[in-house]
């Protein structure tokens, strides 16, 4: 009896078909994206590679950096090297890493330039503050936290790279410029990849790096009280952008509304305006002039943003009207 074989001919056929398809996706110069959850915010990463075997490595070692930065940095951490600063340093010197005494120097530089409205030392008065619940403090236990205010109080020393806080209770928190920091790491880290067209965000702070492949990025400014749509669009192309806004963590008691971006001198909820956003070349800056800006208000902020050559600024006030300062062209119709 005559017996069919098989066709094994056609299964490696089919098998030869399947490699070639997966090697030519493989293959193939495309725009790449990944997201994650990192410093407490959707963090997502856009690219253009020539093809797979570039991208996955490229967004793997970016997320890495975040993540690595996030570990050193964050408050949310005991065992992060701010955490064990904010522990120990009021009692010795405390010696840091390299990386994190730089950011301190470049946070203090931005404390002085901006006359202490940025300032990472807020986290005395912050801590005080619950967002989630609507819990804040009382004038007594506010008034005691504002006597541990004020970067003044950091003391660097670069032949130990060490640091010591000059009296108990000083805190600091980074969340003012790590996370621009981390933006602006990720995206070095793309480059050494030989990335050269991406877009990097994490919350409010965003990096894009080079353009759209001809077309600069497009970006929407969150209307504040309308998040739904934006307050104005912006055309860029290898820069960085922050915005803060009080929209983000808040809650509103007797019409008054108390959110997470203090005014470091007072304590409280800053209601100079209700967004900044901050366009330049080093979302490290970027990220803390959002925050500065926002506490000194349109007429400071414009003002001391003279000092920042680089960098322009968008204020939205607390009637919605839009201010913007010298280089109106990013702005779109």
């Amino acid at each position: 009896m005559w017996v069919k074989k098989p066709h094994r001919v056609s299964c490696c056929t089919v098998c030869l078909a399947v490699l070639w398809f997966s090697q030519t996706t493989a293959l193939r110069a495309e725009w790449f994206n990944d997201e994650r959850t990192l410093m407490g915010t959707q963090v997502r990463i856009e690219l253009w590679a020539d093809n797979a075997l570039q991208a996955r490595p490229a967004i793997s070692a970016a997320l890495a950096e975040i993540a690595r930065i996030d570990a050193a940095m964050s408050v949310y951490r005991d065992d992060s090297e701010v955490s064990q600063l904010n522990q120990h340093a009021a009692k010795a010197p405390v010696r840091i890493s390299a990386e994190l005494f730089e950011l301190l120097e470049r946070a203090i530089g931005v404390f002085e330039l901006t006359e202490g409205a940025f300032d990472i030392t807020y986290a005395a008065a912050g801590v005080l503050y619950d967002f989630r619940d609507a819990q804040r403090p009382d004038e007594q236990a506010l008034g005691q936290a504002l006597q541990s205010v004020g970067s003044q109080r950091l003391l660097l020393d670069h032949g130990s790279r060490s640091v010591f806080f000059s009296q108990p209770g000083v805190r600091i928190d980074l969340g003012g410029i790590a996370k621009g920091y981390a933006v602006e790491r990720a995206t070095a880290a793309l480059q050494r990849r030989g990335i050269h067209h991406a877009l990097i965000t994490a919350g409010g702070d965003s990096r894009f790096l080079g353009d759209r492949r001809g077309r600069p990025w497009r970006i929407g400014i969150r209307d504040p009280r309308n998040l739904e749509r934006s307050a104005a669009l912006l055309s860029i192309a290898d820069e960085a952008i922050s915005t803060s806004g009080d929209y983000e963590r808040f809650f509103v008691e007797d019409g008054i509304r108390y959110h997470h971006i203090l005014d470091p001198t007072t304590g409280r909820s800053s209601q100079a305006v209700t967004s900044v956003s901050v366009i330049g070349p080093d979302a490290t800056i970027t990220d803390a002039l959002a925050t500065g800006l926002f506490v000194l208000g349109v007429t400071k902020g414009k003002n001391t943003l003279k000092k920042f050559p680089a960098y322009d600024a968008i204020f939205i006030d607390r009637q919605g009207s839009l201010h913007v300062s010298k280089n109106v062209s990013k702005l779109s119709d």
